[in-house]
């Protein structure tokens, strides 16, 4: 049996859901602290301070590395506790918190998110390794990416609307894409307008590209979603929120351990950060983190 936790570092990005982060903290840690947790909490200014707080953790022995933050910061702690005992605990701060909902935590309570990190236990979660780095949720390949990379650019405005503004500029010259596809070692060629490798079902704040992925299988889900018209992409995204596209006859999926996407000029982004220019091979590794869930 493994022993108590009772160690722990939590971890905050202090601008994760416009500064909410610090709030579902400090309500967060006084509740660890009064049921014998021994604490101590830590900000990283940038990404690059956070990366190395989060490998000081689990190299300095903490029992557990907690983050207050979005996916983005999850995704930054994977690269430290992946393959290793040390399970991560969230307290979801940020604005899609998709692995919260993966993990069926409270978005928005920093005292009923740390009641349930003092009742969990850990558990093992498959995910998806590209090279050297981890990603627990989606990767975006294709309009989706497209967008990605337009908003980041941007400096003007912030928050959601300029990734409305980002897809409403990208909508008026997206074309669909000459993809090649090699799934478990079968190549494939094919045009589309994305193809998304999920680990989990979801992505962006509940969008459920690959709906039906499952974080225990061992395997990545693979869904193509073939050329449509932009009126066509523009009913659909709705039903992302469902799971009511896998109707579509543009929909197609796949379930393999191993795939590498190639396609021109598209930057693949997973957990929202960004991974790089295509072609990318991404790796199911089962059971390769632990969690406090």
């Amino acid at each position: 049996m493994a022993p108590a936790i009772r160690d722990v570092v939590v971890l905050t990005n202090p601008v994760a859901g416009k500064g909410r982060a610090r709030r579902i903290r400090d309500d967060a840690v006084p509740r660890l602290r009064g049921a014998g947790w021994t604490v101590r909490s830590v900000e990283g200014r940038d990404a690059a301070e956070a990366a190395h707080l989060a490998r000081t953790a689990v190299q300095a022995g903490a029992q557990a590395l907690v983050v207050c933050g979005g996916d983005g910061l999850v995704n930054l702690a994977l690269q430290a506790v992946a393959g290793t005992d040390v399970p991560l605990g969230l307290l979801p701060a940020g604005t899609g918190n998709d692995v919260a909902r993966y993990l069926d935590l409270p978005r928005s309570d920093g005292a009923a998110a740390a009641h349930r990190l003092l009742c969990a236990e850990p558990r093992s979660l498959d995910l998806a390794r590209i090279g050297d780095r981890w990603f627990v949720t989606v990767l975006a390949a294709g309009f989706d990416a497209v967008v990605n990379e337009r908003a980041n650019a941007m400096r003007w405005p912030r928050g959601q609307m300029r990734y409305n503004l980002a897809t409403l500029a990208e909508l008026r010259t997206f074309s669909p894409l000459p993809y090649v596809l090699e799934l478990d070692g079968v190549p494939r060629r094919l045009s589309a307008m994305l193809v998304a490798v999920g680990n989990g079902p979801s992505f962006g704040g509940g969008l459920r590209i690959t709906d039906g992925a499952d974080l225990h299988d061992g395997l990545l889900d693979v869904v193509v979603i073939h050329p449509l018209s932009k009126m066509g992409l523009v009913r659909t995204y709705p039903k992302l929120f469902t799971g009511g596209h896998v109707h579509h006859p543009a929909y197609e999926h796949h379930r393999v351990r191993r795939v590498t996407v190639a396609a021109p000029g598209v930057v693949g982004y997973a957990d929202g950060e960004r991974f790089g220019a295509l072609p990318l091979t991404v790796e199911s590794v089962p059971d390769a983190v632990r969690v406090l869930a």
